[in-house]
């Protein structure tokens, strides 16, 4: 869709449906002598594909592997057709040997599924059911020549029908989706880092080489070519988009279209360079740049998206909320900004940023005088985030190019009484701790000010994103 046309903004993104390859592991010496068996081994596949389907996933599907070229052509398959990640499912026992190699070379993350077609396994059961329901001391073999060969892995166990096992393994696939943005993920800077401002910023070296994130710097005079022109076509059209999408009661035209211009050329330059998510420090346009105001405004539009963003010339924390984004379009950059003791909450706002689709009612679009900044007066969106249980997700750097991913589950309080601050940007988090907890906990982990709140009961997603980074996970709220 062309650039400013109305339905550009109108439309919250799809959810990211993450793939995995789904890898049936069996013995060639059973078909040899047990060939009857297949069948009903062909079935349970069959069943657990179907089955991970419906909890969202994209499954690709090989033929049960024995042998070690069987297992090279269906991994191979698997990276053709751009999973996210394998699933193993031990079908019976299957010799490592044969496999272990294979999943060691891919680049793709493994997810190891321990289950069994049978729920009950105990001295009443039919002795011939032992065919069907051993796999699991070939996980065992699996899992150790992993370990010796270096190769990480996450492991799931559980009855595939009496257990949440398969959920398990549906949030650990979309946490290999999100690693998969992550590591490919484009971000663009408008300026550089806010001066002082140290604790999000890392050495670009690190940035690719221990994320994988892509650097792309913007050029103010690329961006003064692509500034529409107050009477584009283009430009009007983005204008009467605004006006139904969000409440623009009293807001002066002229900052409006400023704010559309200035917008439009940087979701240009976004789609020239095939950025997933951009950064911007505002104290870096002023009327030199050529722009005529900060493009808070397309900011917010960009995350409602699905693009990454941050403030102040965060490039990491918007390369984590486009991975986050991806499969969780419900999401925002954000920041911890005031406790409130006496509520046991948090206040999040930011200067002028928010995600405008979890906005509580219709997003306000404001005219904001800010004295801090060297250009015209710009319109930014305002709101109040919607209630609702949510994950509030930082991504901290540590030493030596490590990092920590701290999730906490939270729940983002409901309007009760009232609200003074309604020309903010703003919210409360309660977190399942007590506040102070959190605050201490938070900052011994090194949590940064900049941050994601991610609705939804995705804690188990957000946390194995993490582990697939190889990063340090840390959940505070539950055990």
């Amino acid at each position: 869709m062309a650039s400013g046309c109305p339905g550009d903004n109108a439309l919250a993104p799809a959810a990211q449906r993450p793939a995995v390859g789904l890898l049936g592991l069996y013995l060639e010496l059973y078909d040899r002598v047990l060939p009857g068996a297949r069948a009903r081994i062909d079935a349970f596949y069959a069943a657990i594909a179907s089955a991970l389907e419906e909890r969202g996933l994209r499954v690709v599907r090989a033929p049960v592997c024995r042998v070690e070229d069987e297992f090279r052509e269906a991994v191979r398959r698997f990276e053709s057709e751009r999973a996210d990640a394998v699933v193993t499912l031990h079908l019976a026992y299957s010799p490592s040997l044969e496999s272990a190699d294979v999943l060691a070379a891919t680049r793709l993350p493994v997810i190891v599924l321990d289950t069994t077609p049978a729920l009950d396994y105990g001295p009443q059961q039919d002795p011939e059911e032992l065919m069907y329901n051993h796999g699991i001391h070939g996980v065992q073999d699996l899992c150790n020549l992993l370990l010796r060969r270096g190769k990480g892995f996450l492991i799931e166990a559980g009855h595939w029908q009496a257990s949440d096992v398969l959920d398990r393994v549906a949030a650990r696939a979309r946490g290999a989706a999100m690693a998969a943005r992550m590591r490919a993920v484009r971000v663009g800077t408008v300026g550089n880092a806010f001066r002082g401002m140290g604790d999000f910023q890392v050495p670009e070296e690190i940035l690719t080489g221990g994320a994988g994130i892509t650097v792309v710097r913007a050029d103010f005079a690329r961006l003064r070519a692509l500034l529409p022109s107050d009477d584009d076509p283009a430009v009007i059209a983005e204008m009467e988009a605004d006006r139904r999408r969000f409440d623009t009661e009293g807001l002066d035209e002229a900052v409006h279209r400023s704010s559309v211009r200035a917008s439009l050329a940087v979701r240009r330059w976004l789609e020239e360079e095939s950025l997933g998510a951009f950064t911007m420090n505002f104290d870096e346009i002023g009327r030199s740049t050529g722009l005529p105001t900060v493009p808070f405004l397309e900011a917010s539009k960009a995350m409602a998206r699905g693009v990454g963003y941050a403030g102040e010339g965060d490039v990491l924390t918007a390369a984590f909320v486009h991975a986050l984004a991806g499969l969780h379009p419900r999401t925002t950059f954000t920041e911890m900004f005031c406790p409130d003791w006496k509520g046991g909450t948090v206040f999040l706002s930011h200067m002028a940023e928010m995600n405008p689709d979890l906005a509580s009612g219709k997003a306000r679009l404001v005219a904001r005088e800010m004295a801090w900044i060297d250009a015209g007066t710009p319109a930014v969106t305002i709101g109040r985030f919607q209630s609702g249980g949510a994950v509030f997700a930082n991504l901290a750097p540590g030493r030596d190019g490590t990092f920590t991913l701290i999730a906490v589950p939270v729940e983002v309080t409901g309007e009760d009484g009232e609200d003074r601050m309604r020309d903010a940007i703003r919210g409360w988090i309660r977190p399942e701790v007590p506040l102070e907890h959190l605050l201490e906990r938070y900052s011994r982990l090194g949590g940064t000010h900049h941050a994601a709140l991610v609705y939804g009961d995705v804690v188990n997603d957000v946390a194995s994103f993490g582990s697939f980074m190889g990063w340090r996970v840390e959940v505070i709220g539950r055990p």
